[in-house]
């Protein structure tokens, strides 16, 4: 294995329905031929339900498949008495990965009020767990709610103190964006890996909803391609495709450590990425993940 080469690892979410259930079992045995560094497993929608749901999914992954799992832990909604309970399921599923984030705001759920903050977490399960391996959420085009990237750099650089192993970003379709951020980090004295996070654009719905909501900038030439192809789904899937390819070689090309994609629970994508340009990334399994 050459350690010059990225990681390459996916997110999936728990489904909702029983037909997403049976849908995340293929996905996943087709992602295992894939040989990713990891899966991270998503919360629920329904907080309540995460250790239900998370850790079910995540003992799949580690457990059955034999792929590295990482749980993703929402501080808003946790209490610490809930987190000391994860951990020892955690433990005793063999997991020793997490991913721990503030969460998304969801108003009809009331928040926890043990971590008001990512960092709080994180320091809490690096006092439960030393041994564990802790990622953290980044913003390559700064948080939504930070004031400025200064005050971003400040907590991320907090994460990182309090016990943060690595750093996962959001999506985004700029690269340069991804690079410059990069250098803001090693100013700051943030030297842990930074995986970069890819979510490939392949059905019409899909950008619509992204051009709506995102915060990350659209360069023109992902733009042009949703108003060539809209009305187009076979070709907006193939030019969105090759979108996502071009910027996986080039983040690659210029020292990205891996590629986290977002796979909205489907393979397909993740298998054509693989099939482009697989031979460019390391791959990973829980033996050797566990030396």
């Amino acid at each position: 294995m050459n350690d010059n080469h990225p990681s390459l690892s996916f997110e999936v979410f728990p489904p909702n329905t029983q037909i997403g259930t049976d849908n995340i079992v293929t996905t996943l045995d087709q992602l295992q031929n894939l040989k990713p560094h990891f899966i991270s497993v998503t919360c629920s929608n329904n907080k309540s339900d995460f250790e239900k749901t998370t850790l079910k999914l995540a003992d799949y992954i580690n457990n059955t498949l034999d792929i590295p799992a990482i749980a993703h832990l929402p501080a808003a909604y946790l209490s610490a008495n809930q987190v000391k309970r994860i951990l020892t399921e955690l433990d005793s599923l063999n997991i020793h990965q997490v991913l721990a984030l503030r969460g998304d705001i969801i108003p009809r759920i009331p928040r926890k009020n043990d971590f008001n903050y990512a960092s709080d977490l994180i320091k809490f399960v690096r006092a439960q767990e030393p041994s564990f391996e802790i990622s953290g959420a980044c913003y390559p085009e700064i948080h939504p709610e930070s004031p400025n990237l200064v005050s971003d750099i400040h907590y991320l650089k907090q994460k990182v103190d309090v016990g943060c192993n690595q750093l996962i970003t959001q999506l985004f379709f700029d690269n340069d964006k991804f690079f410059a951020f990069k250098e803001n980090c090693a100013l700051a004295g943030i030297n842990i890996p930074i995986i970069a996070g890819i979510m490939p654009i392949t059905n019409r719905k899909q950008a619509l909803r992204l051009i709506k909501t995102t915060s990350a900038h659209l360069p023109k030439k992902f733009m042009a391609i949703f108003d060539k192809y809209e009305n187009d789904p076979e070709s907006l899937r193939t030019a969105g495709l090759a979108y996502a390819v071009d910027q996986i070689a080039d983040l690659i090309t210029r020292g990205a450590a891996g590629i986290h994609l977002y796979t909205m629970n489907h393979a397909e994508t993740a298998l054509s990425i693989q099939k482009t340009i697989g031979s460019l990334f390391k791959t990973n399994n829980k033996q050797l993940n566990n030396q």
